[in-house]
């Protein structure tokens, strides 16, 4: 990475204060580039989901896996939870997603509560397990919300048997009225379903998978209490990763915990954090740390700059951060402040080797969040920082009232911010194919048919306020 001559500024950069310069490239096509990334975290595209409430569940750590990525499930979860989760990640197709299926006595009311937890959009109807019809919002449209949904669903359906090459679905559901097509088993029972878009992903992506050829699923644990002991039983779930997890990673009871689980040789990478100096990155890993977090207070839902003055622009930090992890053969995740793909792009060019991603992946169909919606009918979910009011109460909620009440004098963070659906992206693939494409097409600019390649050939210049409004389109009927 450089600078333009006469473009290293004299202070701290964030990602609205630089651009990139195109290149002489002998990268022909974005296909040509590969998105892998060499941290150990196993992710075959640079996307990390942070370990928010809000973000990171089941239907979230599935479907990221499958195009590459990995989320972190919260450090608030219960373990009987994780190991659930992970039993569910790990027990998922790679090719096929994961249906809501309804029994046949079941009713629309029912049917339009689950329809939007996934976002192909449809429900599987299933007796005794085997498929009989699907029901979309459009079948539900204009019925009594107490008819049963054998009476509504459409049973003429696109099948075929898992497996079968996801070309050929796509082929098969060229002409159908709903647009997803039901996997089966060899006896008939319901495998999963596809779409024609994902049927096209199944060609572009990679699935983040582990030694056994499952879907990968990290975890957090936060720095008080026994965190060896939760760490061992994390690893003992199924993690493939874990995440030690503080707001100020730079002090001693994070590096104890460091050492103390990277003591255990669980066999899984270790990544700590958040840091935004070449100090605090060198201290994590010296501890035994293999990746470092990197971001305090850029995050959309976090308070800590306006609360206490404390931070660092974000690409600054990243810069820093990642030169002093390579010095020691670690790496860095660039944590919070990506808004737009070319944050992404910018934080890689940086040096960091994932990007972590959190409440711009709250407003999609598979947070955990339920689906609301506005006075004018404009779907939503709601989201809140890790260290507001509302992640506060339930992280305490075992503690004495007393001890509630003065934990909550030192709230941080938005506890409720409305996150709209886009009505063009609503599922989270969709941000993943629109962040994706932006950085594949960074490489071909750059000239990089890798990450690390991107990192070394790019060249970067400051920008003005003017500078980068210039980069945005103008608004639809201007």
């Amino acid at each position: 990475m450089m600078f333009l001559d006469g473009h290293r500024p004299p202070y701290d950069l964030t990602y609205d204060d630089v651009f990139i310069v195109p290149g002489c490239s002998e990268v022909a096509s974005r296909f040509d580039v590969d998105l892998s990334t060499v941290d150990g975290s196993g992710t075959t595209i640079p996307v990390v989901v942070a370990n928010m409430t809000a973000v990171a569940g089941k239907r979230m750590a599935e479907t990221v896996a499958r195009r590459g990525g990995i989320v972190v499930l919260p450090q608030d979860l219960p373990l009987v939870a994780v190991k659930h989760t992970v039993d569910f990640v790990k027990s998922r197709d790679l090719v096929v997603d994961t249906p809501v299926t309804l029994a046949p006595d079941a009713s629309v009311s029912d049917a339009l509560a689950l329809i939007h937890k996934r976002a192909h959009g449809a429900a599987v109807v299933v007796f005794e397990n085997r498929p009989i019809g699907l029901v979309t919002e459009a079948t539900c449209r204009g019925v009594d919300r107490f008819t049963r949904v054998r009476d509504v669903a459409t049973p003429d359906f696109v099948s075929a048997p898992v497996g079968t090459d996801p070309r050929k679905v796509f082929d098969l559901l060229e002409h159908a009225h709903i647009d997803v097509a039901v996997l089966t088993e060899a006896d008939g029972g319901l495998a999963g379903v596809l779409t024609r878009l994902g049927a096209v992903r199944a060609g572009i992506y990679s699935p983040a998978v582990d030694r056994g050829g499952r879907l990968r699923v990290a975890a957090a644990v936060g720095i008080n209490g026994d965190v060896a002991s939760k760490a061992r039983d994390l690893a003992e779930a199924g993690v493939d990763l874990l995440v030690i997890d503080t707001a100020h990673g730079h002090q001693q009871r994070m590096l104890d915990a460091v050492e103390a689980v990277s003591g255990l040789e669980l066999g899984v990478p270790l990544a700590a954090g958040n840091v935004v100096s070449a100090a605090g990155t060198r201290d994590l890993i010296n501890a035994g740390a293999s990746i470092v977090k990197v971001g305090v207070g850029p995050g959309a839902m976090c308070t800590t700059r306006m609360m206490t003055g404390v931070g660092r622009p974000q690409f600054s930090a990243v810069v820093e951060c990642s030169a002093a992890a390579r010095e020691l053969d670690g790496h860095v995740w660039a944590d919070g402040g990506v808004r737009h793909p070319r944050d992404v792009a910018l934080a890689l060019a940086a040096g960091a080797s994932n990007v972590m991603i959190g409440s711009w992946f709250s407003g999609t169909y598979e947070s955990p969040g339920d689906l609301l919606h506005d006075r004018d009918g404009q779907p939503y979910k709601e989201s809140y920082g890790m260290a507001s009011k509302r992640a506060v109460a339930a992280r305490t909620a075992a503690d004495s009232p007393f001890d509630r009440a003065r934990k909550a004098l030192f709230e941080e963070g938005i506890s409720t911010s409305r996150m709209n659906l886009d009505p063009a992206r609503g599922g989270v693939e969709d941000l993943i194919d629109h962040i994706t494409s932006g950085v594949r097409s960074t490489c071909t600019y750059v000239g990089a048919h890798t990450l690390p390649e991107l990192h070394e050939n790019v060249v970067l210049g400051v920008q003005s306020a003017a500078g980068f409004a210039e980069g945005h389109p103008l608004p639809t009927g201007w």
